[in-house]
């Protein structure tokens, strides 16, 4: 099952902006085939998704999804840079049930 970090990094100015762009669309993703977690962090300067999938494919519809293009067409100008995703495997270690998201 693939792990996904997604980074999005706002311009300084628009950090708010960007946050709700991407709150508005949660209850959509989270209501497409395959989606197990979907879930919105926060730092100093960034957002980050951490994100399960159950496979390959339902992440791959997920990529084609209308909520990725509303979200992209909602950011345009106001990030700061691409958005930066990272599809990750488990490694998993000690418990199980806290070694791997």
């Amino acid at each position: 099952m693939p792990v996904i970090v997604a980074t999005i990094t706002p311009k300084p100015d628009k950090f708010d902006e960007v946050g709700e762009v991407l709150v508005r669309l949660i209850p959509e993703v989270h209501g497409e085939d395959g989606c197990e977690r979907y879930a919105l962090h926060k730092g100093k300067d960034r957002y980050v998704f951490v994100e399960k999938w159950r496979d390959m494919a339902a992440l791959g519809a997920h990529g084609g999804a209308p909520s990725i293009k509303a979200m992209n067409e909602g950011l345009k100008d106001l990030v700061a840079a691409p958005l930066d995703v990272q599809i990750l495997e488990a490694i998993p270690a000690g418990d199980p049930d806290k070694g791997a998201i």
